[in-house]
């Protein structure tokens, strides 16, 4: 976990999950690459109880990470 914040019945998570791609990655075959992904999931509580939860996380990282999809160029320095 990298942050957390909450605020009503809101909690807010900032986290990364880390693997090692050992199966198939949306049609790609496993590589044995080491991988991370980066999401943001919120939380609804009720009653004490997660009621509903939303993430959103970075599908095009991990894919560039196995090398399916090539990784942005870096800036050349000026």
């Amino acid at each position: 976990m990298q942050e957390i914040h909450s605020a009503g019945e809101r909690v807010v998570v900032r986290w990364i999950g880390r693997g090692t791609h050992t199966g198939e990655l949306m049609g790609v075959p496993a590589t044995g690459a080491r991988i991370a992904v980066d999401a943001i999931t919120i939380f609804r509580i009720a009653a004490g109880k997660i009621a509903e939860e939303w993430t959103v996380w970075d599908a095009l990282g991990p894919l560039q990470q196995v090398g399916a999809v090539p990784a942005p160029a870096s800036p050349t320095p000026t």
